[in-house]
């Protein structure tokens, strides 16, 4: 049953949701009513050999929401690893692409035209190199800054106009970005980095259940082993 045909009771309305959360047939379409339903997109390179590395923190994250919120994110769809669920009321999807980071735009722009969701409901979760290691920043819109993924679902969707939160990565002196991206951090910045992706999960939590603009003033630039605010 759709939501559509579940309008005539609240009843009937929130069990429709709960029957769009539990799954689709393949042939289906949805309409979700955008006040209650979230998108979170992690981005990240599928395979083994990545993972670990800096490039994958927004799967690291997606990953952390999904142990902390019970949802379990490994059903195939959309060419993604998909999961859906429901937290304080809300429903969720969490996406993991299975392309390419630079290929991640199709995927989403899949899901969000599937369930059409208004871009407000979405937010995407990447690494940021302009970030020191331990920070996170949460943005309603803007550029892709140079990274690949975000460059893509821009592309994909023809809008800047979607959330993301960037976890820092840091730079490297020596390596070409490019490299640096693929490559495993150290002990210390893994560390760090793990700080900020559990940090990046609540800051998601807070937008799901607060809204965009407390998610930026409690998260944004954030340090995770110093507790303060820059």
């Amino acid at each position: 049953m759709s939501l559509k045909r579940a309008n005539n009771g609240s009843e009937r309305l929130l069990a429709g949701l709960k029957k769009l959360l539990s799954g689709f047939n393949s042939g289906q379409r949805a309409s979700c009513d955008m006040a209650e339903v979230r998108m979170i997109v992690g981005l990240g390179n599928p395979g083994a050999e990545y993972a670990g590395t800096r490039h994958n923190v927004g799967f690291d994250v997606v990953d952390s929401l999904a142990r902390q919120l019970g949802i379990e994110a490994g059903k195939k769809k959309f060419g993604a690893l998909f999961g859906q669920g429901e937290f304080d009321g809300i429903g969720l999807m969490l996406i993991k692409p299975q392309r390419y980071m630079n290929r991640s735009g199709q995927v989403v722009a899949t899901a969000t035209g599937f369930y059409k969701l208004g871009l407000e409901n979405i937010v995407v979760v990447t690494d940021d190199l302009a970030l020191e290691p331990g920070r996170i920043r949460f943005r309603m819109k803007g550029s892709s800054g140079g990274h690949n993924g975000l460059k893509d679902i821009i592309a994909k969707l023809g809008t800047e106009d979607f959330a993301r939160l960037r976890v820092g990565i840091g730079q490297s002196v020596t390596e070409a970005s490019e490299d640096y991206v693929l490559t495993k951090p150290s002990a210390e910045d893994r560390e760090l980095i793990g700080q900020a992706v559990e940090k990046a999960a609540q800051a998601v939590i807070c937008w799901i259940k607060e809204g965009a603009d407390e998610a930026m003033n409690r998260f944004n630039m954030q340090k995770t082993n110093e507790g303060q605010e820059s």
